[in-house]
């Protein structure tokens, strides 16, 4: 089949070279539909023998569509600044060919880009109308790639959904489909997805996205498989599937630039797609990129939000973007300390260096901004050098305005506080008052749970860590132990950590596991033993009266030591750590265990 259609080629290459032995100046063969037809009855045509021959073909209309030479109306079509240059062109007597007419359009539709009641004004012109009838006599003879852009300027002018003229354009960009070149069912994604959409096109837009994804080898740069990621890769599964696979092919040749834009749009679709992100990590740490402060912050802000941890990508970024903290904005700031505590990463010259800005700006710092930082160092329980000076404007700043927070955010601020030691009185009274805690006692949307949760470690805070706190507190029906907290899908690190603890004690009874206590945390724990011969081979160094030990699991990048807070009672500590601190701290003798 295939060595068929090459000699058909052949003979009709042959004819076309026959038929047009003048050759233009550029060396390329033209054909009218003013050509010989004597060719039909040559008996010594190679082609005579063949059905569909060339001279049939002539007849119908001609084989090469000839490019016609510019004119001066060209050039005035170009050059117009108004709409009603364009439009003038209409009355003056100029030979408006299929592709001069869609031009127009084109062009009208760049001048009123962002004018949009000249548009609608446009839209009632008779001489537009009559432009758009002119278009659609000649629709089929209009080439590709204007046939493209004249799909999107009739979206952008705002034609009704039932234009005849609009719909006629549609048709023929379906019936063209198989023939564009990839690029152009690229830009047309790219422009038009969006008023496909829009307009109620689904058909037309359901086909095209078809055909991107059948055709998706056809991509061979960077750019155009990051713009279409990023315009219209969420309308599909199965061609981001595509699109991810060919950027990892091209993703060596991506710049910083469109590494950023990939990481964004796998964070702005919530798209964790490691293979992905560890083959953009890679280029990010191995070449010398050179990155700006906004593609620093653009990148932080991606691998916090799709929790993705990359060590030497985050040291490369907080190096990078040590020198540019003292340009950074307090939303800047705000926004990069949060992405860096959500990855629970935690950098002490890049936070001392936030903690500075701070302070630097301290008549001028939003609140808005000072909270989110709050919460941020909490979260990877930083406190800076400057600790007394820090926290001293951060209670002047919350003195006079903490009422009016939103009361979610009261209770994450003042909860913020007590993790880091810095909670006061009168903190701890506007939140666990009945008036702001009422409204987060029941069983409501998980946001209201988790805030309830934070309100029970708060209210714990006011009674183990301050004794002169006289109250008020929250009502002893609220410190039960709600049920669904232990309904709740044992994650892979509280699993692992019970049966760590499990084979480190000898066996399952002499542990209690998923315990639900009243100041809010669920605990894997051990049963009141004589500890100090338990743990007489351990490398923590205990309380002489220790009699019980309470297991919380925590792990994240950087620490390598657990934590363990006796304050609440001489024989009871917490310890918060991960399975493996505790293997490596806890390694006792066939004797420790009664």
């Amino acid at each position: 089949m295939a060595s068929r259609l090459v000699r058909r080629c052949t003979c009709l290459l042959r004819e076309a070279a026959r038929l047009a032995p003048a050759m233009s100046l550029v060396g390329q063969p033209r054909l009218t539909r003013g050509a010989p037809r004597t060719l039909t009855s040559s008996a010594t045509s190679p082609s005579s023998h063949l059905p569909g021959s060339l001279s049939e073909l002539v007849e119908r209309g001609q084989v090469f569509t000839p490019y016609p030479e510019r004119q001066e109306v060209d050039h005035l079509i170009e050059r117009a600044t108004q709409p009603e240059e364009i439009l003038a062109l209409l009355g003056g007597g100029h030979c408006l060919h299929q592709n001069r007419a869609a031009l127009m359009v084109i062009q009208l539709s760049r001048l009123l880009s962002e004018k949009p009641k000249d548009k609608a004004l446009l839209i009632k012109d008779a001489r537009f109308q009559h432009l758009l009838r002119l278009v659609n006599s000649q629709i089929n003879a209009v080439w590709h790639g204007t046939l493209v852009k004249l799909l999107r300027s009739l979206y952008a002018l705002g034609l009704p959904a039932t234009s005849k003229e609009l719909q006629s354009v549609e048709q023929e960009v379906r019936w063209r489909m198989r023939r564009l070149r990839y690029k152009h069912l690229a830009f047309l994604a790219e422009s038009s997805a969006t008023y496909m959409q829009e307009q109620g096109s689904q058909e037309l837009l359901a086909e095209l996205l078809v055909h991107l994804e059948r055709r998706w080898t056809e991509i061979d740069d960077g750019r155009t498989v990051v713009a279409m990621m990023v315009k219209i890769g969420h309308l599909s599964q199965s061609l981001m599937n595509r699109l991810e696979d060919k950027c990892l092919e091209l993703v060596e040749q991506f710049g910083p630039e469109e590494l950023r834009k990939v990481l964004v749009m796998l964070a702005a679709q919530n798209r964790r797609s490691v293979p992905l992100l560890r083959a953009v990590s890679y280029h990010l740490v191995q070449k010398p990129f050179t990155l700006t402060k906004s593609i620093l912050l653009d990148l932080a802000y991606a691998y916090g939000k799709l929790g993705f941890h990359q060590t030497q990508v985050f040291q490369r970024l907080a190096a990078d973007l040590l020198p540019h903290t003292p340009s950074l904005t307090s939303s800047e700031v705000a926004r990069c300390t949060k992405s860096f505590a959500f990855l629970k990463w935690l950098s002490l010259p890049l936070f001392e260096a936030f903690a500075q800005h701070v302070l630097d700006r301290a008549q001028s710092i939003a609140l808005p901004h000072l909270c989110n930082m709050l919460l941020a160092f909490a979260r990877v329980n930083f406190r800076p050098e400057r600790e007394d000076q820090f926290f001293s404007l951060v209670h002047e700043k919350l003195g006079s305005q903490l009422a009016g927070l939103e009361p979610a955010l009261q209770v994450d601020v003042v909860w913020s506080l007590c993790v880091l030691q810095q909670a006061r009185e009168a903190e701890l009274q506007a939140v666990l008052r009945p008036e702001l805690h009422g409204q987060f006692l029941g069983d409501k949307s998980p946001k209201d749970q988790s805030t309830f949760q934070k309100l029970l470690h708060i209210n714990a805070t006011a009674q183990l860590e301050h004794p002169e706190y006289t109250g008020p507190h929250l009502p002893s029906s609220a410190l039960v132990p709600r049920p669904s907290a232990l309904d709740k899908k044992v994650t892979p690190l509280q699993k692992e950590l019970q049966e760590t603890l499990k084979g480190l004690l000898g066996s399952a009874d002499k542990g209690s596991f998923l315990v639900a206590t009243r100041y809010g945390w669920i605990l894997g724990e051990g049963p009141p033993l004589p500890l100090p011969a338990v743990l007489s081979g351990t490398k923590l160094n205990l309380p002489p009266l220790l009699s019980r030990v309470s297991v919380h699991p925590r792990s994240w990048a950087g620490a390598s030591q657990p934590s363990w807070s006796p304050r609440h009672s001489p024989e009871h500590i917490f310890v918060l750590c991960s399975p493996q601190m505790l293997r490596s701290c806890w390694t006792p003798t066939a004797s420790s265990c009664p």
